[in-house]
């Protein structure tokens, strides 16, 4: 007997292929619910395969959202990778136009990501934790590289202090702006108050 149109897609996608979708699909579950509400033959139903495949993939529901956290926080990081020699002034603009891009293509994602710190598994919530400290390391670092900052700027409590706040406004500031009320502000306008923000709380 001939395999059906399901059967035959299922084979046609490679296991990059394959793990991609599952994420795809858990990130847009997760960004809907919170993480106890969400149950792992949704997954599986959704994205047509069994769910003994979505566990050959993840072998645990926990393992599955930290994937889902750990490639949202992999994108993040990638698009606002700072350009060596290029000002953190001059880098600003650029790279918060790129974030907020990712923040509206990939709204699903991000609002998951978002969500794991809420995760009731201490496991998943230290995924979370990882991913903003690596984002807290990678602006501290731009701002080391510098002139106008120097070295020694971000070792300073207050700084870091600083940075890991303006993470938390930005995440605040975009969640919020996702929602898409009638009287939400431009991308253009997102970006001139973010970038104000970190401005502000890194001057001397």
């Amino acid at each position: 007997m001939a395999a059906n149109p399901g059967e035959r897609a299922r084979r046609r996608l490679s296991t990059g292929e394959r793990r991609e979708q599952l994420l795809s699909v858990g990130a847009r579950l997760f960004s809907e619910s919170p993480y106890d509400e969400v149950w792992i033959e949704q997954v599986a139903e959704i994205a047509g395969v069994s769910r003994g495949l979505l566990y050959h993939y993840f072998p645990t529901k926990r393992d599955f959202f930290a994937a889902v956290v750990e490639r949202e926080s992999e994108r993040m990081l990638r698009m606002t990778a700072a350009v060596p020699g290029v000002p953190v002034r001059e880098q600003l603009t650029a790279g918060l136009d790129t974030y907020l891009e990712y923040v509206r293509a990939h709204a699903h994602g991000y609002r998951a990501f978002h969500r794991a710190d809420a995760a009731g598994d201490q496991a998943v919530r230290r995924v979370y934790q990882r991913a903003l400290a690596a984002q807290e390391r990678q602006i501290l670092a731009a701002l080391a590289a510098d002139p106008e900052f120097g070295p020694l700027f971000g070792e300073r409590a207050e700084v870091r202090l600083a940075v890991r706040g303006w993470l938390a406004f930005t995440t605040a500031v975009c969640l919020e702006w996702l929602r898409g009320s009638d009287d939400a502000p431009s991308r253009e306008r997102v970006r001139e108050l973010c970038a104000r923000a970190l401005l502000g709380v890194v001057a001397r």
